[in-house]
């Protein structure tokens, strides 16, 4: 495979979670645009109660003008900040539960042909009640599921969420090999 050159990048909009690129790059001796969306970085939740069950979240996605169920999840407050403390403080922040044991899971690539977005997914265990930190705009529901029903929302095609899918399966494995607590 021949070498892809980016031989420019401009921003064309800056929003408040993205930037929009235009990238002018070299092909095969081709010149091309690409758009490329700039994304700090997130963290994602797998909670699970002392009952077994995943702590999930119910709110509005702009995106999809709908509500759908989630995994408790946010970006990076700034460049740089741990994922860990991003996935903490957004446990805590949308559930209103903190985690007494919190291990890291998996990385995903959200949307690998245009977009950076990386999310660090934790699986968080010995929850305890903490108080939930809505911002004004935000409206969350927190719900409780068992596992196998939220893999049937999954097989189905009711739960599309890529960190969100990611993230339930990479605990099943887990779950069923033994290697977690729960």
């Amino acid at each position: 495979m021949e070498p892809i050159k980016r031989l420019k990048r401009e921003l064309r909009a800056q929003g408040t979670v993205i930037g929009l690129y235009k990238d002018t790059v070299e092909v095969n001796g081709t010149i091309a645009e690409w758009d490329f969306i700039h994304h700090d970085g997130a963290a994602a939740v797998v909670a699970v109660d002392d009952r077994g069950r995943l702590v999930m979240v119910r709110q509005y996605r702009n995106a999809l003008d709908r509500f759908t169920l989630e995994l408790p999840a946010g970006k990076l407050d700034a460049p740089g900040e741990p994922t860990l403390e991003c996935a903490k403080r957004e446990l805590e922040e949308e559930t209103g539960y903190r985690s007494g044991n919190m291990e890291y899971l998996m990385t995903i690539n959200t949307t690998v042909a245009f977009c950076n977005e990386k999310i660090d997914l934790y699986l968080a265990t010995d929850l305890q009640k903490a108080e939930q930190h809505l911002d004004p705009e935000e409206e969350i529901n927190v719900e409780f599921w068992e596992l196998a029903d939220l893999e049937k929302m999954i097989y189905e095609g009711k739960m599309t969420d890529g960190k969100t899918v990611a993230g339930i399966m990479a605990y099943a494995v887990k779950y069923r090999s033994g290697n977690t607590q729960c």
